[in-house]
């Protein structure tokens, strides 16, 4: 895998990096939902809401579709969503490991939105 191949990777694995995404991944994980639904599940504001939105659908994650006024969210396919399943089950794994990590609190080297 060449250098742009690497690089197209990491963005697509940092959709995932960051607790907002993955809090709207969780809502949306086995039913569409609007972006109000979304914002209504995270107790969050629209605005941030929309732009994780933004970054999910851009890295490859989700998709939406227009109905009327409103755009319906979710996983892009089986395969994000068996993905989701899995990290779900690895996680459930190396739980303590990731709490007890400080090296991981040390890189800052991702950019956070």
């Amino acid at each position: 895998m060449g250098k742009s191949g690497y690089e197209m990777k990491a963005k697509f694995i940092r959709g995932f990096g960051d607790k907002t995404r993955l809090q709207i991944l969780e809502s949306i994980k086995y039913k569409e939902k609007t972006v109000s639904q979304i914002v209504d599940d995270l107790n969050g504001n629209q605005s941030n809401i929309s732009q994780h939105l933004a970054c999910l659908k851009g890295c490859g994650i989700i998709v939406c579709r227009q109905e009327g006024k409103y755009m319906y969210y979710s996983i892009r396919n089986e395969q994000i969503l068996n993905l989701l399943e899995r990290m779900d089950s690895v996680f459930e794994q190396v739980e303590e490991e990731v709490a007890a990590c400080e090296k991981n609190d040390e890189l800052d080297c991702c950019p956070r939105t």
